[in-house]
């Protein structure tokens, strides 16, 4: 009798001890370390000191990353000139000239700004009948459609999905460009 209690108090001080180490390291009941603390730390809070804490490693000077800048409105990227102009040299570089000079107004009825240029991109590529003012006309008009389906519509023996997609890849191409430029 007295070696089996002895086992149950061993039994249980080992399971006690394991169960406080693995809540603790789970930060259970506040354990855990805080905030800010561990390898590498300077101890402050999260998102101060370091000059990279809390933006992603692809932001450029503008704030904005490559991602988000496609898949934001035109109006709202090329509200920043600098941005815009560095954007217009990037498509030109790429053999693009901008309809009438002005990207913010070429852009406008977009839902974003990776649509525009992927259009303008597309319009070039399988040279359009009607051009990019075609293209735009059918994906912001009263029922405008995916680029897909209006490279369908206007360039029907065109594979749509892989020009939208190749033409996606120019028009990041053409945004990373403008980014590290700006």
């Amino acid at each position: 009798m007295k070696k089996s209690f002895s086992v149950w108090c061993l039994t249980f001080v080992a399971m006690l001890a394991f169960s406080i180490s693995a809540f603790a390291q789970h930060g259970g009941a506040g354990g855990g370390r805080p905030a800010g603390a561990g390898p590498g730390s300077t101890g402050a809070p999260s998102g101060v000191g370091s000059a990279n804490a809390g933006r992603p490693s692809d932001v450029g000077s503008t704030g904005m990353s490559h991602s988000s800048m496609g898949s934001q409105s035109p109006a709202t990227v090329l509200g920043n000139s600098k941005v815009d102009s560095s954007l217009t040299n990037a498509l030109s570089k790429s053999g693009i000239s901008v309809p009438a000079g002005n990207l913010k107004a070429a852009c406008s009825g977009f839902k974003n700004l990776g649509q525009c240029i992927a259009a303008m991109h597309v319009a070039k590529n399988l040279d359009i009948p009607g051009g990019f003012d075609a293209l735009k006309d059918k994906m912001t008009g009263s029922n405008g459609v995916s680029l897909g389906k209006a490279i369908q519509e206007l360039s029907p023996n065109a594979n749509a999905k892989s020009e939208s997609k190749k033409a996606g890849k120019q028009a990041n191409q053409d945004m990373r460009a403008a980014e590290s430029e700006s």
